[in-house]
């Protein structure tokens, strides 16, 4: 075994499967899916791109676990948590668009829905996500009180402003918290 392969050997033991998701997740939303290269991912994480199969069957595994990822950790924990909280109804509401802020979880979503445009199983996988967003997003403004339709068009709301403040960067102004708080209020207001 040459010097570079063991290094490599070792280095692909300490580096996970998850180390690899999140540098071609943001590989994806840097890049879009044609740029999700191994070797670039491998570069950008310090390895030769030999590595990347300790974790990995192919470059098509990877696109499949970036989906997953995006659906199980972003959208379904969230929901899990939010769905657990206990308080009152404006507040879960609040609980989750501060979970979606500060765990980045709709920082992918334009990434992905541009994905989706042109690969079935992105489009399948995004549909179904969004579609589990926007229904939790009604049930949550149900909850609070509003008719079906002002909790569907409330819930939408929601959502989309928590895609689009993900892209702003919201999460390093200083203020997030506070912001979020304000915009909570006028989705609750009556």
């Amino acid at each position: 075994m040459s010097v570079e392969r063991s290094k490599d050997a070792l280095v692909s033991k300490s580096l996970t499967r998850d180390d690899w998701i999140q540098e071609a997740l943001v590989v994806l939303r840097e890049r879009g899916v044609a740029g999700v290269k191994i070797v670039v991912i491998a570069e950008r994480l310090g390895v030769t791109s030999g590595s990347f199969y300790w974790h990995f069957k192919g470059l098509r595994d990877l696109l499949d676990c970036l989906l997953d990822h995006w659906e199980s950790v972003l959208t379904d924990a969230i929901i899990a948590a939010a769905g657990k909280f206990n308080g009152l109804p404006e507040e879960r509401i609040l609980y989750l668009m501060q979970q979606v802020i500060e765990h980045n979880a709709a920082v992918h979503d334009h990434a992905i829905s541009v994905w989706a445009r042109s690969d079935p199983k992105a489009r399948e996988v995004f549909e179904r996500t969004i579609k589990k967003r926007f229904d939790f997003a009604c049930w949550m403004f149900t909850q609070a009180g509003f008719s079906s339709r002002q909790a569907a068009v409330r819930g939408r709301l929601m959502v989309a402003y928590l895609i689009g403040e993900s892209s702003t960067s919201l999460k390093f102004d200083k203020r997030w918290r506070s912001i979020i708080r304000d915009e909570c209020a006028v989705l609750v207001k009556r």
